[in-house]
């Protein structure tokens, strides 16, 4: 903890030395807030002129200099007479003032070598600890004055700090593989999806072989979800206004969908979730003890409302397809079996894709707070019971997992499958909810052995997530390079010249027939160019043919990864790549 705080005060005292170097070379800029974050800190700027990537260098070279200078920070208690005078011309500062003076909290500036700021602590005891070799200004971005996209444009100067330069080194390097990973550019590089200003932000378009990966993964999905007694059901992408009024979602989460479409007079919404859908569905005809648990599935397409700033390639889209289902069940010994079975198909599911627990990902028991009756719904001793339910789940699994206040849905608490990307980002993958509420709203009851009627408990839970972002972050984890049963293209059929085109054209339509993805290469290229484009494509595999090949009537089979298999025979080689087909290597 100690080594966390030091490295976190370090980080905080280097975003006052950025805005010291900054003063420095643009004494005109308006300096505002610098917090420390992860890996580094930043600093937010009003600059008179735009400054970019390539002015960097200079403020690091600054920052450099003005270090050899610093001693100590100094605290300065201040009265608000004093502070607003310090700082009549930067009304961002001003601002900050008055807050503090609202909140009857005291005014501190912090002093280092000539440069002032406003600032509640957290620095370094002496500037000559901060290893200069430890930190890099890293990027250049634009960020709204607090956050609001109603208050102007900010520049904002991201910088890393680490204890040591080998720390910062290897954090490099690994964000320069996060680049190289990353699935915007990829799946360009790749012609898996794009995206159309005139269409919309947010709104991918899915190539021919993007839409493979889906499908594939759709039906994988599906096909395991099926094996497991889930009913896949087909729900509208449209519902009236009412059916989101009752079941609450409405107030809730009315900032993130979209404005409402009238039609004959009547109210619609484009759906942002498929609860209430499934709930009606539940509802279509009366439901005893011997019924449950229910478990209704769907891939499901949602709308949702980001804003523009979050929309992120695949990862934070405006319209996507949800793996989506709704287990309804008897009562909280049941709801915790669903709520078990439901982790043990994530985790099969994340072993099939490669994904190690601890390593990969983690769960994430996410709870609500009982004081906020705004955002969750007021019912205390069904939050404990529901949290402590979840709670022993996860320990009876014997898995290590973190809790997280304050990150529950409304309507109840949940297990959140929570990955990082390459880039350090943390997202949520998957989810397993608890919910207590809907049952009330939907009066979802069945008939007991007792003859009497209860009400239920629904689990809602996604297996694979949104497909939109299980395929950006497989895109990520496999660089592109995708494990062949789920490959857009997993054979090209390579003749080494014209001499061989016909003998090549039997075999792509024996593979087109035993059901293979298969292209055939009949371009003027040499074979050393045919193999690199095929390789820079990462399908994965070639299959070479020459005048040996056709005379033996065999083939030679080449993966990306160079293994190769010479001079055997076509159905030898399917009989292999049906084989990892069926397994999921």
């Amino acid at each position: 903890m100690e080594k966390e705080q030091k490295i976190q005060n370090d980080r905080h005292s280097l975003s006052h030395l950025l805005a010291a170097a900054v003063l420095n070379l643009w004494p005109d800029t308006k300096i505002t807030i610098g917090p420390a974050i992860e890996n580094g800190f930043y600093y937010d700027f009003d600059f008179s002129s735009p400054i970019s990537d390539k002015d960097l260098p200079k403020i690091e070279k600054k920052m450099k200099e003005i270090l050899k200078k610093w001693d100590k920070f100094e605290k300065i208690e201040v009265s608000e007479k004093e502070a607003k005078e310090k700082f009549k011309d930067n009304l961002y500062k001003l601002e900050l003032i008055d807050e503090l003076t609202k909140d009857k909290q005291k005014i501190t500036f912090y002093k280092s070598g000539d440069f002032v700021d406003l600032c509640g602590g957290g620095h370094v005891g002496s500037a000559k600890k901060i290893n200069p070799d430890a930190f890099k200004l890293s990027r250049v971005a634009g960020a709204y004055w607090r956050g609001s996209e109603k208050n102007k444009m900010l520049t904002r100067i991201y910088g890393l700090a680490f204890e040591t330069k080998k720390e910062l080194d290897e954090y490099i390097k690994l964000q320069e593989e996060a680049e190289k990973r990353d699935h915007r550019k990829l799946g360009k590089d790749l012609g898996l999806f794009v995206f159309s200003e005139i269409v919309g932000k947010g709104l991918p378009l899915w190539t021919e072989k993007g839409a493979i990966i889906r499908r594939e993964l759709e039906n994988f999905i599906v096909e395991e979800e099926l094996k497991r007694n889930y009913k896949h059901v087909y729900t509208p992408d449209i519902a009236k206004i009412d059916l989101y009024k009752k079941s609450g979602h409405y107030p809730y989460y009315k900032d993130s969908m979209y404005a409402p479409i009238k039609i004959d007079e009547e109210e619609f919404m484009l759906r942002p979730m498929t609860c209430p859908h499934h709930f009606e569905l539940y509802l279509s005809s009366p439901k005893s003890y011997k019924d449950l648990p229910v478990r209704i599935a769907e891939l499901a397409k949602l709308y949702r409302y980001e804003k523009s700033g979050e929309l992120t390639g695949l990862m934070r889209v405006r319209s996507f397809c949800l793996a989506d289902a709704h287990i309804i069940c008897a009562d909280d010994k049941q709801a915790k079996e669903e709520v078990a079975g439901a982790l043990d198909l994530i985790e099969y599911i994340s072993n099939i894709f490669g994904f190690k627990m601890g390593k990969n990902y983690w769960y994430r028991l996410s709870l609500g707070d009982r004081k906020d009756d705004k955002k969750y719904f007021k019912d205390d001793k069904a939050w404990e019971k529901a949290e402590k339910s979840l709670r022993e789940v996860l320990k009876e699994r014997k898995c290590t997992f973190v809790e997280a206040e304050n990150e529950a849905a409304f309507y109840g608490p949940k297990i959140d499958i929570q990955m990082k990307n390459f880039s350090g980002k943390e997202d949520t993958a998957f989810t397993v909810q608890y919910d207590f509420v809907m049952p009330k709203r939907f009066n979802l009851i069945y008939t007991d052995s007792d003859g009497k009627e209860k009400e239920t408990i629904v689990i809602h839970r996604s297996s694979i997530g949104a497909i939109e972002r299980i395929v950006a972050i497989l895109i990520e984890h496999y660089a592109g390079a995708f494990p062949f049963w789920l490959s857009p293209v997993q054979v090209v059929v390579i003749p080494i010249s014209e001499k061989q085109r016909e003998y090549a054209l039997g075999i792509f339509k024996k593979l087109k027939e035993e059901g293979l993805r298969v292209e055939l290469d009949e371009s003027n290229e040499t074979l050393g160019k045919k193999i690199r484009n095929s390789k820079l494509q990462k399908n994965p595999y070639m299959i070479i043919v020459g005048d040996n090949e056709v005379k033996n009537k065999s083939v030679t089979l080449e993966s990306r990864n160079e293994e190769s298999m010479k001079d055997v025979k076509l159905e030898e080689v399917i009989k292999k790549l049906k084989k990892e087909i069926i397994n999921k290597k």
